[in-house]
């Protein structure tokens, strides 16, 4: 068995996740990280509102905190080997965390910034997000590429798994999509409720504020390696930078991430935090593996004891 790591990133959010976390990991969860943010972790997870938990600039950080503490509730429980991690767009921060290349209160910060700035890089102009029903990645990247060329600002903006394609334009563009998916070969399209065109060209101005808060990191070899969205590849520690920088306006290439951690031996993939998106993507994506789910700490003995078991 070759156990690999999976974390989830913005959208898996929801009032009252991480509650037990919260009793259990106040070193994480607690005042320290309450006087990094300027508000209160616990209160807005556990109490909400929805609205609040859900703007860019929350839920993001929100996300991170309790994915985080969840993997290390993880780690005393399972004490082997790992293979590998991967995250999803803000995932990738807590798969950096847990493979020590930074740690918490950096990467927190780092996180609470990058909310920050992609939540004021969405408010400069209206734009947003489509998932394409029925499309691969091949026609997606077509299709974005034509509207360009007609003047559009299209662009291919997650690679999740097949037929889990998601891209990202202005208002226009996503309009223009919805009413011209069947014609271009999509069953359907469908608008997402994000605050704006996230990894593409209209995140530039937010890229440049992320690389200036990781500017402020030195980071460490990870100890397992860490697949980036960006390359698909596990990252070095010289260019962790650049390729987290660089992340906030490319697309994420998760799928072929995904793929090359199965060539490289991973068989077994635990998703680490809220929901369970990534197992899904994992699933759809690498033919005979086995996936398991831990979004609670209820969740970690019987996963730990099974990785154990067959250990």
């Amino acid at each position: 068995m070759s156990v690999a790591i999976l974390f989830p990133g913005q959208g898996s959010q929801f009032v009252g996740m991480g509650a037990e976390l919260f009793d259990q990991r106040p070193d994480l969860l607690g005042d320290a990280a309450d006087e990094v943010l300027g508000w209160s972790l616990r209160e807005l997870c556990l109490e909400g509102p929805e609205e609040s938990l859900t703007r860019t600039e929350h839920a993001q950080v929100a996300l991170f905190a309790v994915s985080y503490a969840l993997w290390v509730e993880f780690r005393q429980g399972y004490r082997g080997a790992i293979a590998g991690a991967a995250g999803h767009s803000l995932g990738e921060y807590t798969a950096l965390c847990a493979a020590e290349a930074m740690s918490f209160p950096e990467a927190l910060r780092v996180v609470a910034r990058r909310g920050e700035a992609m939540a004021q890089a969405a408010d400069l102009e209206a734009s947003g997000m489509a998932a394409l029903i029925g499309a691969d990645a091949g026609l997606a990247v077509e299709m974005a590429s034509n509207r360009q060329s007609d003047g559009g600002r299209l662009e291919v903006a997650n690679i999740n798994a097949p037929g889990q394609v998601v891209v990202a334009g202005s208002r226009d563009d996503i309009e223009w999509l919805v009413e011209n998916g069947r014609d271009l070969g999509m069953r359907r399209v469908l608008p997402l409720k994000v605050a704006g065109a996230f990894h593409s060209r209209f995140m530039e101005p937010a890229a440049e504020e992320v690389s200036q808060a990781l500017s402020q990191i030195t980071f460490a070899a990870p100890s397992f390696p860490v697949w980036s969205n960006t390359t698909a590849r596990p990252h070095q520690p010289e260019e962790i930078q650049d390729t987290l920088t660089s992340q906030v306006v490319s697309t994420v290439r998760f799928e072929e991430s995904l793929l090359d951690m199965a060539a490289t031996g991973m068989d077994t993939f635990v998703h680490i935090g809220p929901g369970d998106v990534t197992a899904g993507m994992a699933k759809r994506t690498v033919e005979g593996i086995e996936v398991h789910v831990i979004s609670e700490v209820a969740d970690i003995p019987a996963v730990a004891d099974s990785l154990v078991t067959v250990t």
